[in-house]
């Protein structure tokens, strides 16, 4: 995904719930609630391009793309690929960037195909 896609598609960071202002984490890792939640507000995102379809919008497009679900799944193949290839050249900012491109598509196809996020958790639970 090139930059100008993703910042069409930008959304805010999602305030927590309670209304608090959270902390940044300066150098430490995410915990696990942070990203699900990240996972979870993405996903709600997709899902609500697709019910919408806003003008302008890469993931909307991706929806009503004259290829069909073929746009998202050569998109897909595309990311995949640059993301083995800064694996191979041991580019970690790259490889940030491109996993974070490929769990995008991916979620996008997970909902083209009717999937959820509760799928995936269960299909990845069942595999611990």
């Amino acid at each position: 995904m090139s930059g100008d896609e993703r910042d069409r598609d930008r959304t805010p960071e999602p305030k927590p719930e309670d209304g608090s202002e959270s902390e940044p984490r300066s150098g430490s890792e995410p915990d696990a609630a942070s990203v699900d939640a990240t996972l979870e507000e993405l996903f709600s995102v997709i899902e609500s391009r697709k019910q919408r379809l806003p003008e302008g919008s890469y993931t909307a497009s991706l929806f009503t793309h004259e290829k069909g679900e073929n746009a998202v799944l050569e998109k897909l193949g595309e990311e995949t690929a640059e993301l083995l290839l800064a694996a191979k050249d041991d580019d970690r900012e790259e490889m940030t960037h491109e996993a974070a491109d490929v769990v995008y598509h991916m979620l996008v196809l997970l909902s083209m195909k009717g999937l959820t996020l509760e799928d995936l958790e269960r299909e990845l639970r069942d595999r611990s």
